[in-house]
Order: structure tokens, then sequence, then C-alpha cells
């Protein structure tokens, strides 16, 4: 929990820091690159966590890794480097995403489909977002092909379950009732 208020006091202070500097957008980009990055790589993730890796060591690391993200995002690195909280940094970014989409006013739908979407169905789903939330909307498309087929929307907290394989597990369950 005090971890997750960290986060986002250093998200709001990067945030404020990149709006008053007109760079808001290039953060999001590295904010989402780090986010992705460190989920992606246990190594990484790792290295960040442990106590016994030096800071320089990170810093080295995350400076390659990372070697052309905007000066607000490697000062925020070196700030988390010099308070011992390097290990919040992909926290930190998550909540950077979120408090950006809430002051631009967008949000993130992600789409689970069996096959990637055309752009035709794209903007389908986009329009429709959109007509119920309000809000401008991003599309993150994951292929995922245990689902057989459909999709899965999720936006923000709620989620609509099209998938193929969620009709077979509702048949089965009406099929071992009965």
């Amino acid at each position: 929990m005090a971890e997750s208020r960290a986060a986002i006091r250093y998200a709001k202070a990067v945030l404020s820091l990149a709006t008053d500097n007109e760079v808001a957008d290039a953060v999001n980009t590295d904010m989402k690159q780090i986010t992705n990055t460190i989920a992606d790589s246990d190594e990484l993730n790792a290295v960040l966590v442990n106590p016994i890796v030096r800071s320089a060591d990170k810093k080295a690391v995350l400076t390659s890794v990372f070697k052309n993200a905007n000066t607000a995002t490697t000062n925020l690195i070196d700030t988390l480097i010099a308070n011992k909280r390097i290990a919040l940094l992909g926290d930190v970014a998550a909540k950077y995403t979120q408090l950006y989409d809430q002051l631009r006013d967008t949000q993130t739908a992600k789409v689970t489909s069996a096959t990637p979407l055309t752009k035709e169905l794209e903007k389908k789903v986009l329009a429709k977002v959109k007509e119920l939330t309000g809000k401008t909307t991003e599309i993150e498309n994951i292929v995922d092909e245990s689902i057989l087929g459909g999709f899965i929307l999720r936006v923000g907290d709620l989620q609509y379950d099209a998938s193929i394989v969620n009709n077979l597990n509702n048949l089965k369950r009406e099929f071992t009732l009965n």
C-alpha cells in the first residue's frame, strides 16, 4: 500500500514537471515503453528489486536499455536510484500513464482476440466504446489463440467477454447444472 502511494506521488511529480516543460507526450511514450519492458523482462525486474545489485549497476542497465528516453524520464530514474526506490520504476511508469490518460480524458481499451484486429473492426470498436463512455479511446490488441474466436473487451473496470471459450464454458455449466 505504501509502495503504491509512493509510486503515485512520483508519477504525479513527473507528470507535473513534464506538463510544465511541454514534454508530457514524449514522457508518456517512455513510460509505456518502461512498463512493457519491465513486464516482459523477468531479468530486468530481478535486477531492479535485488538489493545486492549496486545502484550504479542498476543505473547503467537502465541507461543502456532506455538510451533514447526523455530528460524528464532519465531524471526520474536518477531520483528513484538516489532515494533507493528504483524497484518502483514499473509502478511509477504505469501510474504516470493512468494519470496522463485522466488528464487528457482518454482511456485504453484492451481487446483480446484470436487473430489481430483489422483496421475496419478497430474503427468500429473505437466508435462503440466512445459512444458508451464518451471518452477518446486507444485500442491495445492482444492476440490470444486460446480464446478460439470472438473477443474480450476490457475498458477500465468493465469487461465484455464474447469469446467462444467463454460461450463453451457457459454451455458446460448449464449442462452440468441440469
